[in-house]
């Protein structure tokens, strides 16, 4: 048969790695099989390797008909997310590198299809999909003992128990501190805003790029922001008390704590922001680090004006003061985010983005870009089924041998 086939297994929670240490992509029938039955010695109710197995057996039977056909698992990673789909699509590169095939043929325990298949179609035609179920008792011991299984898997139990037990311990903190229930309601709403507008990945990515290590020279910023946003939290809770015990009205009460809050709250913001480019440009990624000045513009803007109103509110300036400072304030953050544009266009230029790959942020494969016009403001980027699209520039997230796109 002139077609070439690849069966491909995907084990997306990376449980091939996390309970026998066989990394992947496990390529040929032999590395496949042998991986397949660790896994299975390793933990037999594990779907994975039913997966692994099935997709040699669909192997042999190509290979029997004459077809062109090689059998491969790719992995994710544990906490399924950007991280395991970037992973699956760096994996599947590699084996189109090295086997040149026409069509896929998947294999998996319908798990996470719906992650999986638009990662695997942006690189190649996939011909069938072949679901593994595991044949089982309908019995409700059984649906009983696979609960229990599932709770033992770390991303599962943290949202059966560990969102509960946050939950509890916000309520017990709150009664002793005499905050009433306010405090950890206001805090649940939070976490659900961040959880609805898909804030919630991007925040834990954030906080785990901060690097806290002693060898790294952004741990000193960092830690200094940590500081600093304590202390200011301090004194807005200062600031409120003291209006309070003063029986200000509620909107005055706030604009005191709101002003106390940000007389220091920028300064743990730029420390911040400076950990991040070190951290950037040690790691190679300086059109990223260039971008975090549009973020400083942004936020100079934003905590002046929130702190001007806050001081007009409660009578420390007069109205057209207000208009004044805040018009330096919008005419400051203009100018550092326009800067920033300009720095972030000379990297374009100097990156020569014409013709490198370009991916979206889970690792998809798009296109070559076909043109880039800095003075438009957008990149031409042409797919491998001769279409065209069109991006703007702002969309340009991060630019190394390939260009990532928002």
């Amino acid at each position: 048969m002139a077609e070439r086939i690849l069966v491909l297994a995907v084990d997306i929670d990376n449980d091939l790695y996390t309970k026998t240490k066989i990394t992947g992509p496990v390529v040929g029938r032999k590395d496949n099989l042998s991986a397949a039955a660790k896994l299975a010695l390793a933990d037999p109710q594990d779907t994975d390797a039913n997966a692994m197995f099935e997709a040699v057996r669909r192997y042999d039977e190509l290979k029997a008909k004459g077809y062109a056909v090689a059998v491969a698992t790719i992995t994710g990673a544990e906490k399924e997310g950007y991280v395991a789909d970037s992973e699956l699509a760096r994996q599947m590169e590699r084996l189109l590198d090295k086997f040149k095939a026409d069509a896929c043929l998947l294999v998996t325990d319908g798990a996470s299809d719906n992650r999986v298949i638009p990662i695997l179609k942006s690189r190649i035609k996939i011909n069938s999909v072949d679901i593994v179920r595991m044949k089982q008792a309908e019995q409700f011991e059984n649906t009983y003992f696979t609960l229990l299984e599932k709770l033992k898997e770390p991303h599962y139990a943290r949202i059966v128990f560990g969102i509960p037990a946050v939950l509890l311990l916000l309520f017990a903190i709150s009664y002793y501190l005499n905050f009433g229930w306010q405090l950890p309601v206001a805090l649940i709403g939070v976490y659900l805003i961040l959880k609805g507008f898909g804030l919630e990945d991007g925040l834990v990515e954030s906080f785990r790029g901060l690097g806290f290590s002693i060898d790294r020279l952004s741990f000193v910023f960092y830690l200094s922001s940590i500081l600093f946003f304590i202390i200011s939290i301090v004194v807005a809770s200062g600031d409120y008390y003291v209006a309070a015990a003063a029986k200000h009205g509620g909107l005055t009460v706030i604009s005191y704590a709101l002003e106390g809050f940000i007389l220091l709250f920028p300064v743990s913001l730029v420390l911040y922001l400076i950990g991040r480019v070190i951290d950037l440009h040690n790691r190679r990624m300086r059109y990223r680090a260039i971008s975090q000045g549009t973020y400083v513009g942004y936020s100079i803007t934003v905590l002046a004006m929130v702190y001007l109103v806050a001081a007009w509110f409660i009578g420390q300036i007069y109205f057209w003061q207000l208009l004044m400072y805040g018009s330096v304030a919008l005419i400051a953050g203009y100018g550092i985010s326009t800067f920033s544009g300009a720095m972030r266009r000379r990297a374009m230029r100097l990156s020569r983005m014409k013709d490198k790959g370009v991916i979206n942020e889970i690792g998809a494969y798009i296109g070559k870009i076909a043109e880039v016009d800095q003075k438009r403001g957008f990149i031409l980027v042409k797919t491998e089924y001769g279409n065209t699209i069109r991006y703007d520039i702002d969309r340009v997230s991060n630019v190394t041998d390939r260009v990532i796109i928002k």
